[in-house]
């Protein structure tokens, strides 16, 4: 048998490590990720309701005279103010009564003058003898018989004052007018089918919702501490949506037994003309407000199998799950009760490719909670454009 080389040997010893080697391993790419920070501020506790705008009054202006409507002082839709005229009735038969009615108190005016000098005369005749009780007697009848008529003279020419000053008809309240439902030239009359005008005031103005019996207790507790609550009503959408403040001015005095719910009211000044009647809009009741609350998107916080938490960045852009414990939700924020200090980069998109230590990408950096109108202890003023809701995330390939 012939002897193996030792050079030989070695090349083989060679060939067979090569042969069991390994290329290394790529490190895994930087998961892009959108990351916003928790605040810690205000956070109201909001109560979310729908309601529907109501105005203070709504009056439906009727003749309260018959006659021809010889002028009309408006225009359908305008705004009025108590007291102004609004509609004639042609004055000129209630004119003419209301002479009548005055020609009348005059002359009957005039005889019991006359009566009552001889009621006087008698008396202090009967006194002498000089004419019987009798007569005295009947002079005095007389007399107070004609008081009756110039009391009843003067209720007519009352009357037909009244009737005068109807022919005018005057707003009696302030607000919005409507359909104009008569025409000059039309006869109107008392009782009619249809109201002359229906005027609705709307400043201030009312919103009406209905909140569970459960919460109940809980608008009365805060109302007793606080004064009057806050309310918001929110209307438009979009870059046009708009928050309006009011104050909570009615709680019903019972629980809809159907619904199992309490009919609110809050009131708003409504000075641009936002809240109209009849508008549904939604409404939020503020009870108090946490100043201290650790606020993070509600997108941020995931449920796992012991519980909730976030993914937080650490110093060394790695991402490091926070159990948390997660509070009520206020809008599309969440308050978090434990887990978060405030000023933590939480991960508000792309957990799905996270795994603990993985390096991180921020591909984009969300508005942070204290940056959103619903975080903040005061609502917009009123008027005032509500803040625009976060940037949703941007586009990404498919997640794994």
């Amino acid at each position: 048998m012939m002897p193996v080389s030792r050079t030989f040997v070695a090349s083989l010893a060679v060939l067979g490590v090569a042969a069991c080697s390994k290329p290394a391993t790529p490190p895994r790419p930087p998961v892009p990720v959108t990351v916003t920070e928790a605040r810690k501020g205000p956070a109201p506790n909001l109560v979310i309701a729908n309601g529907i705008v109501e105005p203070m009054q709504a009056v439906a202006v009727q003749p309260q005279v018959t006659g021809v409507l010889t002028a009309v002082h408006f225009k359908e839709g305008d705004e009025v103010t108590a007291g102004q005229v609004l509609f004639e009735i042609d004055p000129v038969p209630y004119r003419a009564a209301l002479s009548q009615a005055k020609a009348g108190l005059e002359r009957d005016r005039a005889q019991y003058d006359n009566a009552k000098r001889d009621a006087d005369r008698y008396a202090a005749l009967a006194q002498k003898d000089f004419v019987t009780r009798s007569q005295a007697d009947q002079a005095t009848s007389n007399a107070a018989a004609l008081k009756a008529v110039v009391d009843a003279d003067a209720a007519a020419v009352q009357g037909a004052q009244f009737n005068l000053d109807q022919a005018t008809i005057r707003a009696p309240v302030a607000g919005k007018t409507g359909s104009l439902l008569v025409r000059q030239g039309n006869v109107v009359r008392p009782g009619g089918l249809s109201p002359l005008v229906v005027i609705n005031q709307i400043h201030p103005i009312r919103v009406r919702f209905a909140v569970p019996e459960a919460q109940l207790m809980l608008v009365q507790q805060y109302a007793r501490k606080g004064g009057a609550l806050r309310a918001f009503a929110v209307v438009g959408s979009g870059e046009t949506t708009r928050s309006l403040e009011g104050s909570l001015s009615f709680v019903d005095n019972g629980v809809d037994t159907t619904t199992g719910t309490v009919t609110l009211k809050a009131q708003f000044q409504n000075e641009a003309n936002l809240l109209w009647p009849g508008q549904y809009v939604p409404v939020q009741l503020e009870l108090y407000v946490q100043n201290d609350a650790v606020i993070v998107p509600s997108a941020a916080v995931q449920t796992g199998q012991t519980g909730t938490f976030v993914f937080v960045i650490d110093a060394d852009g790695k991402a490091q799950v926070a159990p948390v414990t997660a509070g009520r939700q206020v809008g599309d924020q969440t308050v978090i009760e434990q887990g978060l200090a405030g000023g933590e980069q939480v991960v508000v998109d792309g957990q799905s490719r996270l795994t603990v230590g993985a390096k991180v990408e921020i591909s984009k950096r969300a508005p942070t909670p204290a940056d959103t109108a619903i975080a903040k202890s005061a609502a917009p003023a009123p008027g005032a454009p509500a803040a625009a809701p976060p940037a949703p995330p941007a586009a990404k390939g498919k997640k794994g």
